[in-house]
């Protein structure tokens, strides 16, 4: 498009990373870190799926089928201490970082249940391979052990042992005081609505406080991507709540539960994350009945202890969602846009490897191998 609008020196900058959510805030710090100077654009740091999410670390319990994606989970998987460590050495502060394992039952109308990192073989009590992929069968007195008190209709149960959790707010506190320590400018209340563009550059951004320009540009604003460019993201409403134990009841759960139709993300406090819905609706807000009353359904099921907790929050949020569930990562349409967007359920657990990857491709001009398979292109 060509237009001129007028651009102050306060709005230029070498790197404009529009999204302030998990992919937003942890590229910025990287490349911080890096010696750039980023600026994030953002509408509102709380809509982000960083604030609805459950913060599971979970490649194996997902049951990601062998290929690019599942090794880029478990990449970032195996990146989480380290990330989390240089995290607190920044903020002083604890992200909730808990690799707990997961436990993803099985009921008595289901098929026995075959990883998909494992062999062809019939089930067997432990599956293994060289990527440490340990999973893990349990049944009668060994999954009682594991996890007292789960519902009769489990049969049985996979252990993944190297699978975990972050306390997702806990972990937006600590990127937002990563960002700040390290001098990041975070422009909020400011809508990104247009690219400016010649031949193969953006020569800036249109936003609602004026027209801001960067040498490099990384779209990581989620569910609302497709704004600015044309690619396949979609939001995925997803509801949610919590519960809370009183000071006098046990916990009921000594790791994360990963049924067929409920999740249940037990923190170190005395709080349990019950999770999700997954509804095409658009950006339509709010939790509905139907939505709420089908996780509970769903979580008591599986752990019938649940159902004497009090109930403590309900909230919403909304996934990026592309057709294969990719993310979408690297190179964009123009030479100097760099894409970060479309990681639906696994988000928070692709932080440490999108930032690492994003921000290198930045500093080096050019796309790193490794994010070929998720290239926008795929999708022309």
């Amino acid at each position: 498009m060509g237009m001129t609008l007028s651009l102050s020196e306060q709005n230029t900058t070498d790197v404009l990373i529009v999204g302030g959510g998990t992919m937003g805030l942890a590229i910025a710090i990287e490349l911080a870190l890096q010696g750039a100077k980023p600026t994030i654009l953002t509408r509102n740091l709380e809509e982000a799926a960083l604030y609805a999410a459950a913060g599971m670390l979970a490649p194996q319990a997902e049951q990601l089928s062998p290929g690019p994606m599942l090794d880029l989970c478990l990449a970032s998987r195996a990146l989480y201490p380290d990330w989390i460590s240089k995290l607190a050495q920044l903020t002083g502060l604890d992200a909730g970082y808990w690799p707990c394992g997961i436990l993803t039952p099985v009921y008595d109308d289901q098929n026995y249940p075959q990883p998909q990192v494992s062999p062809p073989t019939s089930p067997a009590p432990e599956l293994s391979d060289s990527k440490n992929l340990a999973a893990h069968w349990l049944t009668g007195e060994a999954l009682e052990q594991r996890q007292p008190g789960l519902s009769r209709k489990v049969k049985g149960a996979w252990w993944y042992p190297k699978d975990g959790q972050v306390d997702n707010r806990a972990l937006a506190k600590v990127l937002l005081t990563a960002a700040r320590e390290l001098g990041i400018a975070i422009k909020t209340n400011t809508t990104a609505t247009e690219f400016v563009t010649t031949n193969q550059k953006i020569n800036g951004i249109v936003t609602n406080t004026g027209l801001w320009q960067a040498e490099q540009y990384v779209l990581a604003s989620g569910a609302w991507s497709q704004s600015l460019v044309p690619i396949p993201v979609t939001p995925r409403k997803g509801q949610m709540l919590s519960l809370k134990l009183a000071p006098d009841q046990p916990r009921p759960l000594n790791q994360v539960i990963f049924a067929p139709d409920v999740y249940l993300v037990p923190r170190q406090s005395a709080r349990i994350v019950i999770g999700a819905t997954s509804e095409d609706v658009d950006f339509a807000p709010g939790n509905t009945a139907q939505g709420v009353q089908q996780l509970l359904n769903a979580a008591i099921a599986v752990c019938p202890a649940l159902a004497e907790l009090t109930i403590e929050e309900i909230w919403w949020g909304f996934r990026p969602l592309t057709p294969d569930e990719w993310p979408v990562l690297g190179q964009g349409a123009w030479d100097n846009l760099w894409l970060a967007t479309g990681h639906y359920r696994n988000g928070i657990l692709l932080a440490p490897i999108t930032a690492y990857h994003i921000s290198e491709s930045v500093l080096k001009g050019q796309s790193v191998p490794s994010l070929t398979p998720f290239s926008y292109q795929r999708f022309s």
